[in-house]
């Protein structure tokens, strides 16, 4: 996949603490360090999500779900 340039703007603190790292060689430059964090923050937005969806659910039902999938399945396993 290809890359897009795009304009941003940033607040002058962060901005010198990019330039830091940078400078002492921890991102090659500012694109990179930039891109690095956005797919971060996007990464612990989605990991984020799906706890906040597997809290909503019951463990005793689903529990109870995977139980009776699980003995369905067992009554058609082969006897050796």
């Amino acid at each position: 996949m290809g890359e897009t340039r795009v304009a941003i703007s940033l607040d002058q603190t962060v901005l010198r603490q990019v330039d830091s790292l940078v400078r002492r060689r921890v991102f090659p430059n500012r694109s990179r360090i930039i891109q690095q964090a956005v797919v971060e923050k996007l990464a612990r937005m989605e990991r984020c999500r799906l706890a906040i969806e597997c809290a909503k659910l019951n463990p005793k039902h689903e529990q109870a779900l995977a139980e009776e999938g699980l003995s369905g399945e067992v009554r058609e396993w082969p006897e050796y």
